[in-house]
């Protein structure tokens, strides 16, 4: 099976908020991310990127056994706006405009991870996509696309 293809890094700065800072700002402004169980981890951040891990947890599955559409979706949904605001700083108020899913095929009961990758980011809009793969493995499990509205200053 043909892998994804690589498309160009974009050119841009270095992001604004580290991997930590990030963290402690989902932490302190969404301190719901973690009821029930675990929630998203961020993994890293870089330029116009962030990668995020999803730990397994028996409450993201559906029956079947699969983890849900859901959990994928939130997953994906954190991974743009973690993105984002490494980029552009703490703004809380940066909202989903839009995301579309392609799931592509049941993920395995272990952890996700999704990597995230902006392709614009202007004053109001960002747009980006998401490659969601259970942990260890090649194949994707999820494809999102994402356009976020970032406040005026």
């Amino acid at each position: 099976m043909p892998s994804v293809p690589e498309f160009p890094a974009p050119i841009s700065p270095a992001p604004m908020m580290d991997r930590d800072a990030v963290s402690a700002f989902l932490d302190e402004a969404f301190p719901q991310i973690h009821h029930g169980g675990p929630g998203p981890v961020v993994e890293s951040v870089g330029p116009m990127t962030a990668t995020m891990r999803l730990p397994y947890h028996e409450r993201h599955l559906r029956p079947g056994g699969t983890i849900s559409g859901p959990a994928m979706m939130g997953l994906a949904d954190v991974a743009l706006y973690v993105a984002i605001l490494a980029q552009i700083g703490p703004v809380a108020l940066a909202v989903t405009t839009n995301l579309s899913f392609n799931f592509m095929r049941k993920p395995a009961q272990r952890d996700l991870v999704a990597e995230a990758r902006l392709f614009k980011l202007g004053r109001s809009l960002a747009v980006g996509e998401v490659l969601i793969r259970s942990l260890d493995r090649e194949d994707l499990v999820c494809h999102a696309t994402g356009t976020y509205a970032i406040p005026p200053k």
